[in-house]
């Protein structure tokens, strides 16, 4: 899904609009909807836009272009983010009796223990504004379908064809899956499953982007501009 983009504006120094960079890749922004695990939009989300700076929008368009040559294109789910965000999440995690999206993103885990295994951060590296959570999509990209408010919470760690529909090719779980299932190395997994993680993991490394060790969707950029700093701007 790509929907219209805002008009330039003043963004902080090395920071851009990646449609300025390249309008093909795709973006999903699931912050920016109700279908994530906090079930509602994020603080700092009022435009569809993603936001990178400058290094990381450059290396993800020379990502973008080998995504292209094995039939592919990127789709970006979150780029930077926002404290004001980083700061609703703890809000969120501290709350314990709200579990609105617990059957489809945390299924089986407790909400007090988000920070220990690293789901969740109380500083996020995407309000460094160089990392990015993407996926491929095949090409011609197929229809995504958008969850509405009312729509069922389908467990994310479901088989490809029986949770919510996604448009990425099958990468063993949903996005923001708060499971081992999504700890990119998980041996217990289909073989397609691996070797599709494996070429997403192939192409950020190959320009300069780094994976963690608990979500298969998330990348840094090694060279970032702004490695101790957090940035607290809206998304507009």
């Amino acid at each position: 899904m790509n929907l219209p983009q805002p008009e330039n504006k003043n963004l902080p120094d090395q920071f851009v609009y990646l449609h300025h960079i390249d309008p093909t890749i795709l973006s999903d922004l699931k912050y920016l909807t109700h279908h994530n695990f906090l079930g509602r939009p994020l603080p700092g989300y009022y435009m569809p836009c993603v936001i990178l700076t400058e290094p990381a929008a450059r290396a993800l368009t020379r990502a973008q272009k080998d995504a292209n040559a094995f039939g592919f294109t990127l789709k970006v789910y979150d780029a930077y983010r926002p404290q004001d965000a980083v700061d609703e999440f703890i809000r969120w995690a501290e709350d314990v009796e709200d579990q609105v999206m617990k059957a489809e993103f945390y299924p089986d885990i407790n909400k007090a223990d988000v920070f220990d295994l690293g789901y969740i951060a109380k500083r996020s590296t995407h309000s460094r504004g160089s990392t990015v959570d993407l996926t491929l999509v095949p090409l011609p990209s197929p229809h995504q379908r958008q969850w509405r408010p009312g729509d069922p919470t389908l467990d994310s760690r479901l088989p490809y064809d029986q949770r919510f529909p996604d448009n990425g090719i099958d990468l063993g779980t949903g996005f923001d899956c708060f499971d081992e299932l999504s700890h990119p190395m998980n041996p217990n997994l289909p073989v397609h499953v691996r070797a599709n993680r494996l070429l997403l993991r192939a192409l950020m490394e190959k320009h300069g982007f780094r994976g963690i060790t608990t979500e298969w969707w998330h990348f840094t950029l090694k060279d970032e501009p702004y490695p101790d700093t957090y940035f607290n701007f809206s998304l507009a």
